[in-house]
C-alpha cells in the first residue's frame, strides 16, 4: 500500500491517541444517536451493568449515562482517553456509577452473565464485527443487550475507489443485510438497525478535526509520520463528502436469546 492511501494502523500509535484526544468523539455520531439507540433497549434498571467497550473519552458514554441509572465500566486500550475520561466523567458528578478503565477488547475483565448491555460505538473494528459480537456475547445476561455501530456499505455495488479504499482500511466492511445476518447466526434477536445521519460524520468528526489538525501539524512540524496522519484523515473526508451514498456508520441493536 502507498502513503497515499496509507492504513490508519500503520501510524505511530501515540501520535494518533494524542490527535484524537483532542476531539470530542474519536469517531462519527452524536448524542441525539446515542439516545435513539438507547430507546431501543429495555430493562435497565439502577442495579444494571453497562459495559462501553472501545470508548475513547467518552462522548457517548456521558450521554448514556444521563439517561439510565445503572453502573457503566468504560474500557479502551488508550490511557490518554481514559484521563480524560475520568475527568469528564467527574466534571458531570458521575463517577460513582461511571468508570473508566484501560483494558483491551480482546481480554475484557467481566464474568460470563455479568452485564445487561453492550455498547460500542465505531470501535467494534480494532477487533472485528463477526469476532467482537461472538466473543461479547457470554458477557450478556439472557435478554441482554448488544449496540454497536459499524462502518457498513449501503449498496452491494460501489465506485473502484472507495470500494478499495476500505478494503484496504477495514476488510470486513459488508452490507447492513450481511452484518444482521452475522448477528443471528452469533445468537442474537435482531432488534434495530439504523443509518446514522450525515452530520454524524461532517458536523461531528471531520468539522472538528480542521482546527486540531493545524495545531497538530505545527507542533510536529517537520515530523512525517504527523503529516502523513493528517493527510490520510483529510483524504478519508474528501473521501466521504464524495462517495456518502454508497457507505456510513449503521447502529445495530441485538437481544442475546
Amino acid at each position: 500500500m502507498s502513503n497515499e492511501n496509507k492504513s490508519i494502523h500503520e501510524f505511530d500509535v501515540q501520535l494518533i491517541y494524542e490527535y484524537y484526544s483532542k476531539l470530542e468523539r474519536q469517531g462519527p455520531g452524536s448524542s441525539e444517536v446515542t439516545i435513539k439507540a438507547l430507546s431501543f433497549i429495555d430493562n435497565l434498571t439502577n442495579e444494571s451493568k453497562i459495559a462501553d467497550i472501545g470508548c475513547g473519552t467518552g462522548g457517548q458514554t456521558m450521554a448514556i449515562a444521563n439517561h439510565t441509572s445503572g453502573y457503566i465500566t468504560a474500557i479502551d486500550l488508550s490511557p490518554i482517553f481514559i484521563d480524560i475520561f475520568n475527568i469528564n466523567s467527574q466534571k458531570l458528578n458521575l463517577e460513582n456509577r461511571v468508570n473508566g478503565i484501560v483494558g483491551s477488547m480482546e481480554n475484557l475483565p467481566f464474568q460470563n452473565e455479568e452485564l445487561d448491555l453492550i455498547w460500542s460505538e465505531g470501535a467494534i473494528y480494532n477487533i472485528g464485527f463477526e469476532r467482537g459480537i461472538n466473543e461479547w456475547y457470554k458477557f450478556l445476561k439472557r435478554g441482554a443487550f448488544l449496540a454497536v455501530s459499524e462502518i457498513s456499505w449501503f449498496t452491494e455495488e460501489r465506485p473502484g475507489e472507495i470500494n478499495e479504499f476500505w478494503n484496504n482500511e477495514y476488510p470486513e466492511i459488508d452490507t447492513i443485510s450481511n452484518k444482521v445476518k452475522q448477528m443471528e447466526k452469533a445468537g442474537y434477536i435482531p432488534i434495530a438497525t439504523f443509518v446514522l445521519p450525515e452530520n454524524c460524520w461532517t458536523e461531528n468528526f471531520y468539522a472538528p478535526q480542521v482546527a486540531v489538525q493545524e495545531k497538530f501539524l505545527q507542533k510536529y512540524l517537520g515530523n512525517k509520520t504527523a503529516e502523513k496522519l493528517v493527510e490520510n484523515q483529510q483524504h478519508e473526508a474528501e473521501l466521504y463528502y464524495k462517495y456518502k451514498q454508497f457507505y456510513g456508520y449503521v447502529f445495530y441493536i441485538g437481544k442475546k436469546t
